[in-house]
């Protein structure tokens, strides 16, 4: 008699690749499965999230906070998935996102618009890039550790760019000129991300492009979020150098 087939492939959509993955999340725990499988499914769990604002016309809350309660239903959604069941996994996932997402709107209280996304997101960001102990630094010491954590915000910031606040942010167009050297230097600064040692380049792309926090990627990596922390300072700092020595960022020279 033939084993069943893991999945069914007349009871759900899953092309060839998703039926892999799953089996392989399934089979072996691939992490790798796994995190493919979150990038596949990010942007259904981020519609969810944005349609129930909509319909319930919760205009007060950020619609990033809303993004990371999507993601967090996500996440659970894989975990608790069993392909074997023959149910579509958007259809299993979008009760748990639904209900992630209802439920931590509905837990959100007036300190909510006192702390926004934005904020807390740079404030982590601001946190990964701390050198350490700054009262036993000499003055110029400090001042170079100033320098070194500016210089990795401006990294993020050529990274968000093209991603995170694009839909946010009206940016003032720059003169001719201002225009391809900022070009330039964002194609610059791309390719050097696509050089990164994998888990530091997800990690980035994941928190800029997506717009995903580093507590949901510590969720998705099964990391803490003090880790994901440091891999993100670990990148820009590789970016940092690499644009140093390409000719930019002269202020720390």
């Amino acid at each position: 008699m033939r084993p069943q087939p893991l999945i069914d492939m007349q009871a759900n959509t899953f092309d060839g690749e998703e039926e892999r993955l799953w089996h392989e999340l399934i089979e072996d725990g691939s992490a790798k499965a796994r995190e493919k499988l979150f990038a596949l499914h990010t942007r259904f769990a981020r519609n969810i999230g944005r349609r129930i604002c909509r319909e319930r016309n919760y205009g007060d809350i950020d619609p990033h906070d809303v993004d990371q309660a999507a993601f967090a239903g996500l996440i659970e959604a894989l975990d608790r998935f069993d392909p074997s069941r023959g149910t579509p996994f958007r259809g299993f996932a979008v009760s748990r996102i639904s209900g992630n997402v209802i439920d931590t709107i509905s837990k959100m209280n007036e300190m909510r618009e006192q702390i926004s996304w934005r904020h807390r997101i740079r404030s982590q960001r601001v946190r990964s890039l701390h050198v350490g102990n700054t009262e036993a630094l000499s003055t110029e010491q400090a001042m170079d550790a100033l320098i070194e954590i500016a210089v990795g915000l401006a990294v993020g910031f050529m990274l968000e760019g093209t991603g995170l606040y694009q839909e946010e942010d009206a940016v003032v167009a720059p003169n001719a000129y201002e225009s391809a050297a900022w070009n330039d230097m964002r194609s610059t600064l791309r390719a050097c991300l696509e050089k990164l040692p994998d888990r530091e380049r997800l990690v980035l792309s994941h928190h800029y492009f997506d717009g995903i926090a580093f507590d949901q990627i510590a969720a998705l990596y099964r990391l803490s979020k003090g880790r994901i922390s440091q891999l993100h300072r670990s990148a820009l700092d590789r970016l940092r150098r690499t644009m140093r020595e390409q000719g930019h960022f002269k202020l720390e020279q």
